[in-house]
């Protein structure tokens, strides 16, 4: 592990601020839930904690069906990476970080249909044109986003279709999060 050089003390409250650098860096926001534990080192260790990455394997289950029916190419993201996806080279996108404008747009936390003009791209190394993308939202919080991607082919379903599908599948998984 890296040494960041930053020393903070805690508070009488068991408190300790994590430094803005860190917040930047990691792009941990006001609010965003950690991990916290320690290793045999004893050092403790804070993560930042993805409740959709608890359904990964689930939420793979699902990229893979509607890819295998449909022929959609999917991504199912938490807030900051793709945790899941079928029909896209999974090198490419797993674990990969999205892009400032996908993650400012799923904080807005309302459905994209993409309409012409300049394509939105799914990761930061400008990977994947996004199609139509819903917020997962548990319990009233955004915990990710559900993401179908343009295919370079002729799309064999309506945009209609499509926009259901992704809208279903994010609130099939934002209900399996709240259970």
């Amino acid at each position: 592990m890296k040494a960041t050089g930053i020393v903070r003390r805690i508070d009488d409250l068991g408190r300790v601020v994590i430094p803005k650098e860190i917040r930047r860096t990691m792009r941990i926001r006001e609010g965003d839930p950690l991990e916290i534990y320690t290793d045999r080192e004893g050092e403790v260790i804070f993560k930042k904690y993805s409740p959709i990455g608890e359904l990964s394997e689930f939420a793979s289950g699902y990229a893979e069906t509607l890819y295998k029916t449909c022929g959609l190419a999917v991504a199912i993201c938490d807030r900051d990476a793709v945790i899941a996806c079928a029909g896209l080279p999974k090198k490419e996108f797993m674990d990969k970080k999205l892009s400032k404008d996908l993650e400012d747009l799923i904080d807005e936390r309302s459905l994209y249909v993409y309409s012409g003009g300049e394509e939105l791209k799914l990761t930061d190394h400008g990977a994947g044109a996004v199609s139509v993308m819903m917020p997962i939202i548990t319990e009233g919080d955004i915990t990710g986003a559900v993401v179908s991607l343009k295919k370079a082919d002729g799309d064999t379903l309506s945009q209609d279709v499509e926009v259901k599908l992704i809208q279903t599948a994010a609130g099939f998984l934002g209900r399996q999060l709240e259970n």
